[in-house]
């Protein structure tokens, strides 16, 4: 399994490299100028030096090389730095938000904690709540409990999130006024009555992510599980004895979690990019927010480095799923 890692890692390298190179690109060659939000009145060479300030008078494979090596090496000294008082990165040029003029990775860090209340717990959530639906709805197949969950999940999987948002914040927070609508992200928990505030204004966002996340998870849970509940080995376990709690919870689940190990580990970069839309309907400060700024204000770094963190969770939680399916399966063996 050790050496099944480092090979994978030493893949991911080339791999995240050509990622990288296709999101800058695409990015560069988009339409739209960073200065499109400068008044008029600025006279043409002030605005050909804001221009050359900003590096876009420079070649595109030399601005690449320049960002690559900013990410992959800068900024990585530059935490180093700041967890062991260092001074590793000396005064290396960062990648810089073209908007605020603030090196993006201290602007992601500062919207990080949101994000990761908010869509984190949401997940874990989701996830604690769908695998139970999908093990009992396979188990009791066609059953009023099967039926209700099939339809609430089909509703959460098919209904987009700015449309449930918005209506639980009719119904919660306009209509019936048992939650707020906006979240606070200014709200500071230093006491019981600021932990109850911190957890009513999270009930909603939280609501609307783990109810699609539930929703995926549970039918693949299902669906997953009622195929191994037909195979040979079952009927061979119930033969041998065994209680039908081991029988389920032991061999059917263990088998069953292969797959849905799979939706999980992918789900999470995906839960990231639903939490865009989220943290825009209830205004949660976070990174879903600070993408759609940046992309309003043609703010290429930020919005390549964001870009990029995304495929980076793709890549590394792929890594996590096959290395999951070992733990799972003893057949399954890399070395």
């Amino acid at each position: 399994m050790l050496t099944f890692t480092i090979r994978r890692l030493l893949i991911a390298i080339p791999t995240l490299l050509f990622i990288s190179l296709v999101i800058f690109l695409l990015l560069d060659l988009a339409p739209g100028d960073p200065l499109a939000n400068m008044p008029l009145t600025i006279p043409p060479d002030v605005r050909d030096k804001m221009r050359a300030a900003l590096g876009l008078n420079e070649p595109v494979w030399l601005r690449y090389l320049l960002w690559v090596k900013q990410f992959f090496w800068v900024e990585p000294l530059n935490i180093l730095d700041s967890w062991f008082g260092t001074d590793l990165a000396g005064d290396a040029q960062r990648v810089i938000s073209w908007q605020t003029r603030s090196p993006v990775a201290d602007i992601i860090a500062q919207r990080m904690p949101q994000t990761l209340w908010v869509v984190g717990l949401a997940y874990v959530i989701g996830v604690l709540i769908a695998l139970p639906i999908g093990i009992i709805s396979a188990y009791r197949q066609y059953s009023v409990f099967d039926q209700v969950g099939t339809f609430v999940s089909m509703v959460g999987y098919s209904v987009p999130p700015f449309f449930t948002g918005v209506l639980v914040i009719i119904i919660f927070a306009v209509n019936l006024g048992w939650l707020p609508s906006i979240y606070d992200t200014t709200l500071k928990v230093t006491d019981w009555d600021s932990f109850l505030t911190q957890i009513r204004q999270m009930i909603l966002p939280v609501m609307v992510l783990a109810l699609q996340t539930t929703a995926h998870i549970s039918r693949f849970m299902r669906a997953s599980m009622l195929d191994n509940l037909r195979q040979d080995y079952v009927r061979t376990a119930r033969a041998k004895g065994l209680t039908e709690r081991t029988v389920v919870m032991v061999h059917v689940l263990r088998n069953s979690m292969i797959p849905v190990i799979t939706v999980i580990a992918l789900g999470v970069p995906s839960i990231f990019g639903g939490a865009i839309i989220t943290e825009q309907v209830f205004k949660v400060n976070g990174i879903g927010q600070l993408l759609i700024t940046a992309i309003q204000a043609n703010d290429l770094p930020m919005v390549q480095t964001l870009t990029f963190i995304f495929a980076v969770l793709i890549v590394l939680f792929n890594l996590i799923a096959d290395i999951l399916y070992g733990l799972l399966d003893p057949r399954i063996r890399y070395d």
